[in-house]
């Protein structure tokens, strides 16, 4: 069954940022067309028995959503950068 996940990936592209890992897949579903699947990772240390983990979230984006998707987040980045550069602690 791992194999068969594997396979409908046909880009990957990571990109480490901090302690999160943020994973761009570009997958192909069963009617043979593409959506992207966003997964952000983050390890975890247990305090107790320091044992690491990964706690994984998982979005996924279809092509009727890309430009959407895309114009949102190109906005609230711009607000945030705006309202960053505005800061009078800084």
């Amino acid at each position: 069954m791992e194999e068969k996940r594997d396979l409908e990936i046909v880009f990957s592209k990571a990109v480490k940022a901090g302690k999160r890992i943020y994973y761009f897949d570009v997958k192909k579903n069963r009617s043979g067309e593409y959506y992207l699947a966003i997964t952000e990772s983050k390890k975890r240390v247990s305090a107790e028995n320091e044992a690491v983990s990964f706690e994984k979230h998982k979005i996924f984006l279809y092509k009727e959503d890309f430009a959407k998707f895309a114009d949102g987040l190109g906005e609230v980045t711009a607000v945030i950068n705006e309202m960053n550069s505005t800061r009078e602690d800084i």
